[in-house]
């Protein structure tokens, strides 16, 4: 199974800061790291730069003591461990509630309660087989966004094996958070880039953020106050063959998607990332009944 593979590049490098003077130069900040197991950027030009990004770097590290799927002690780790979670954190029950306007919004196809379908596959792969019709159909019965019971004082799922993965929709959700925290502290040009991406205000050189999709050769964008998430049905896979893609049709357990490469602009990249999954499974006719506002590139 290969891994993840970040399918938006952000045209902002040293050619273009030049233009935007000395002066800017010296307040203007590049980091690079890590978030939810994605390369993260964050690019601004502030004088308070280095305190900001600090900041933003912790509130990451909080969010993924929330959301990872992979470190133990995170609150989704116990959540599907447990089959409860008693006092969710607020961003937790913020972030449940995007999930089920999604889900409503895409007809079921967004939902996040694929995980079994995920492990299910990947094991199976690893193993060196397929699922079988009898192994899909008990992952099945423990899918569905109605088994997930949601509060400010309790998530609970309805059934025992339910699992959420909220790696669908949790990278654009982060974007968001840290952009609003850059937003509160007085910044109004900003980029950044935590899997999905969020672009506040002009780049370095006062025009539009560029964002490139997919290769170096990949469609070019301009981007301001506004997001864009990217999703490939076949960025990962589960098999040697690379045709068993990672976005999994919760309703049948099927991977399978007449696109290759689906991308959402929207006000919120928790949306963009959510909406840019689910659309990998949907047909052009229902993407555009279920997008909304938000524009919609498809290949």
């Amino acid at each position: 199974m290969t891994s993840r593979r970040r399918i938006l590049k952000i045209l902002a490098g040293a050619a273009i800061l030049p233009a935007f003077g000395a002066e800017a130069g010296v307040n203007t900040r590049h980091w690079k790291g890590i978030a939810l197991g994605a390369e993260a950027q964050i690019i601004l030009d502030h004088p308070n730069a280095d305190a900001l990004i600090y900041q933003a770097v912790q509130e990451i590290r909080r969010l993924e003591n929330i959301f990872s799927l992979y470190q133990s002690a995170s609150q989704l780790s116990h959540l599907n461990r447990d089959g409860v979670l008693v006092q969710p954190a607020f961003e937790m029950v913020e972030l449940l509630s995007i999930c089920s306007r999604l889900n409503a919004q895409t007809k079921g196809i967004f939902d996040p309660t694929v995980q079994n379908l995920w492990s299910l596959y990947a094991e199976s792969y690893v193993s060196g087989s397929q699922p079988s019709d009898e192994q899909l159909s008990i992952a099945l019965a423990a899918t569905g966004w109605d088994l997930v019971s949601s509060s400010t004082e309790r998530i609970a799922f309805d059934r025992p094996g339910v699992m959420l993965t909220l790696n669908g929709i949790a990278q654009g959700f982060i974007a968001d958070k840290v952009s609003e925290l850059f937003r509160n502290n007085g910044v109004r040009n900003l980029l950044v880039n935590t899997g999905e991406i969020a672009a506040l205000g002009t780049a370095p050189d006062g025009e539009a953020w560029q964002i490139r999709l997919g290769t170096h050769d990949g469609k070019q964008l301009s981007l301001r106050d506004a997001a864009i998430a990217t999703s490939r049905p076949l960025g990962t896979v589960f098999d040697t063959n690379g045709s068993v893609g990672h976005i999994l049709d919760p309703s049948s357990g099927i991977s399978e998607s007449m696109w290759s490469e689906v991308s959402v602009i929207s006000r919120s990249a928790a949306e963009a990332d959510g909406l840019s999954t689910a659309f990998c499974l949907m047909s052009e006719a229902d993407i555009f009944e279920a997008k909304g506002d938000n524009d919609v590139l498809l290949t």
